[in-house]
């Protein structure tokens, strides 16, 4: 049997003066990070500045780069560590004055702070994000000159400059907590387990569950992408990492070169998708809704599941069109292999959960749990020999994978907090949620739509944790007004915070996996699109059928509404991708269409839950400015209503009596928005 190599970066070893800094700030960088989470409170003024000092030497310094871009750096770096370190020392005296700057000095590390928060942000994905926060900046410095609507009142520019980098807000905001408290501890937790053996365990038990089935190297590479991009965060490093095996692989069985780009492009997106992880996106997603991790777990892994059998199935259907074959015996994984190699992974996993689960330790303090964990395993393989070479090998690979990928998220994170606190400071976030209310005629559909084309723009070239964060503070409040639920209008917009990675014209995943295979990318995103419906679909199914997102509190409404969506989904792939006559193909498109937004097309209402009951009385109460506490039963789908207010009480009572109630049966003269479980908007 051939052994599935797990996939490794292969670069030319730093000369020994550099590799000794990088491991000793690497070091420091993990065990920063690490303490944290066991030391207990830190201000947020010393971790966070702290955090982004660490991150600089991998931004500015440990890089490729030669001339004038790596002295620049050194020297950008070293001022970037200073002005961190000087907010760090002085976090008490900031602390008092709120936000505003009082010195010529403090406001010269303010704009130096913002410049090295940039350039990083730039050095590290590109341009598109530090011009979006460059415009806001701009915006915010300028943008009282501006006529009508779009301007604003003007801020001190002391207030303005001392709220973004002085202060608990801006670059030291919620979001740069996120990045060093939670990111940064599912990133070394991943790192420390892609040194180690647990990518073969990910690559061994994906060829066994699938290498022998039709099409099974495709499925194998979506098995294992999919396991990757969970814990990886970035669709392009899983394409880079993962699609080093399985591209090959697909190629020596004979499978067209799109199709095998498109594959590993799609299952690569997928992983961002994927609980438990989600890449970085569970987190921030848990700090922006305040919603528990658990929940978040129970809403996204329903969807999650159809994305990728619609890829499973498209991939089937382009298996019985060209006749491509499995994995060969000798390329499979034999049991005792996947026995050996899986408990490298099943063993961490197996800590976290239980820390999460059984324990119920934070998801930090678990995962921190559980990197200790697949550290100990690093001095291990599946040859059950300790071999001290291999093992520091694994430990050298694991701490700078860790520190450079804890830097490239923190760049990205910090910049996007300039475009969140400029969009707070000015008002601007309001304005663009009224500009998306007054185009959409103030109806969900149309904003949904709306929303799906920033996303996509915002998606190109900017990773998608951060075009979720904009979009989402942009958006996020037009679609919450328009009657969806936080935990949906925020899962919808990360959803479509992936389109850019398959979609033109910029398509990062495929752009990546077309180059490694040798392909015309357009062709790759073409089938990528095709595979990838899912992606397409699913947001605006999560809408149609929010019942597909309960199944932690209604799981046989969630099962029936995966499963009707799971069907449409099937007859919206074949159509796409199978070999049947064209009529027919338009025939099953409709048909698929038709069973996943049923309910909108006919109007049809679901049932109100107990969340969407208790908003109707609460906006009643509000309309009715007599409003007082309401309790809901949520064990029941239709609870009894126990309202205070006597003015409410026979509306209550007509709730309680009909197992069906519709929104259309709330008096006419009571105009409102539904938050529920429907998700229709606007009454």
């Amino acid at each position: 049997m051939t052994e599935i190599a797990a996939p490794t970066e292969k670069t030319a070893p730093p000369p020994p003066v550099l590799r000794i800094a990088m491991l000793v700030c690497a070091t420091v960088l993990v065990v920063f990070h690490l303490a944290l989470i066991f030391s207990g409170l830190v201000p947020n003024l010393v971790s966070r500045p702290l955090h982004l000092a660490l991150a600089l030497p991998w931004l500015f310094l440990f890089t490729d780069r030669t001339g004038f871009s790596r002295f620049s750096g050194y020297a950008i770096g070293a001022v970037g560590i200073a002005c961190t370190l000087w907010v760090a020392i002085n976090h008490d005296m900031l602390l008092d004055q709120y936000g505003f700057i009082e010195t010529p000095m403090q406001t010269v590390i303010g704009f130096l702070l913002l410049a090295v928060v940039l350039e990083g942000a730039r050095r590290s994905i590109g341009w598109p994000l530090p011009l979006v926060a460059t415009a806001a900046l701009l915006y915010g410095l300028f943008g009282q000159y501006i006529p009508g609507e779009f301007g604003h009142s003007g801020t001190p520019l002391p207030s303005f400059l001392g709220t973004l980098t002085i202060a608990e807000g801006g670059i030291w905001g919620s979001l740069a907590g996120v990045s060093v408290n939670v990111v940064a501890i599912f990133v070394i937790f991943g790192a420390v387990l892609n040194a180690g053996e647990a990518g073969q365990g990910f690559m061994n038990i994906a060829s066994a569950a699938a290498g022998r089935l039709t099409g099974g190297a495709a499925k194998v590479s979506v098995i294992s992408s999919a396991l990757f991009g969970s814990i990886s965060g970035s669709a392009s490093a899983n394409v880079a990492s993962t699609g080093a095996v399985t591209l090959p692989a697909m190629t020596r069985l004979g499978y067209p070169r799109r199709l095998s780009a498109a594959v590993e492009a799609v299952a690569s997106s997928g992983g961002q998708i994927m609980p438990p992880l989600m890449g970085a996106g569970a987190f921030v997603m848990v700090e922006l809704t305040g919603i528990s991790y658990t929940q978040i777990m129970g809403a996204a892994i329903l969807p999650a599941i159809l994305y990728f059998l619609a890829v499973w199935i498209g991939i089937n259907a382009y298996a019985r069109r060209m006749d491509l074959a499995g994995l060969r015996a000798e390329d499979r994984a034999t049991a005792r292999q996947v026995a050996v190699t899986s408990g490298f992974f099943l063993v961490p996993f197996g800590v976290l959960l239980w820390g999460m689960f059984v324990i119920g330790y934070t998801p930090q303090y678990a995962a921190s749990l559980a990197t200790l964990a697949a550290a100990v395993l690093l001095f291990f393989g599946a040859d059950a020999k300790f071999d001290m070479r291999r093992t520091a090998s694994r430990l050298e690979q694991a701490l700078i994978g860790s520190a450079r990928q804890v830097s490239m998220i923190a760049s990205i994170i910090l910049c996007a907090s300039i475009v969140i606190g400029v969009l707070a400071i000015t008002g601007l976030g309001v304005k663009l949620t009224s500009l998306i209310l007054s185009g959409s005629g103030g109806y969900l559909w149309p904003s949904l739509i709306l929303t799906a084309l920033a996303c996509l723009v915002l998606g190109m070239e900017v990773p998608t944790t951060a075009a979720y964060v904009i979009c989402v503070s942009v958006a996020g409040p037009a679609l919450s007004q328009l009657g969806l639920d936080p935990l949906q209008a925020h899962l919808f917009v990360f959803w479509f915070a992936l389109l850019s990675t398959i979609t033109p014209p910029v398509c990062g995943a495929v752009f990546i996996a077309a180059g490694m295979i040798g392909e015309n990318w357009l062709k790759v995103a073409m089938t990528a699109m095709k595979l990838g419906v899912g992606l397409y679909i699913i947001p605006l199914a999560m809408i149609a059928n929010p019942g597909i997102l309960t199944l932690s509190g209604s799981p046989l409404y969630a099962l029936f509404a995966f499963a009707r969506i799971g069907v449409g989904l099937a007859l919206i792939s074949n159509a796409l991708i199978g070999k049947a006559a064209l009529p027919l193909r338009i025939l099953f498109a409709a048909a698929g269409l038709a069973i996943v937004f049923a309910r909108v097309i006919l109007g049809i209402w679901e049932p109100l839950s107990a969340t969407a009951l208790q908003q109707v009385i609460r906006d009643i109460g509000r309309f009715s400015k007599k409003f007082e506490d309401v309790s809901v039963d949520n064990g029941k789908q239709f609870p009894a209503l126990q309202v205070q207010n006597p003015q409410l009480h026979d509306l209550a009572a007509a709730f309680d009596r009909e197992s069906d109630v519709r929104p259309g049966h709330l008096p006419a003269r009571i105009q409102l928005r539904v938050q529920g479980e429907f998700g229709l908007g606007r009454i």
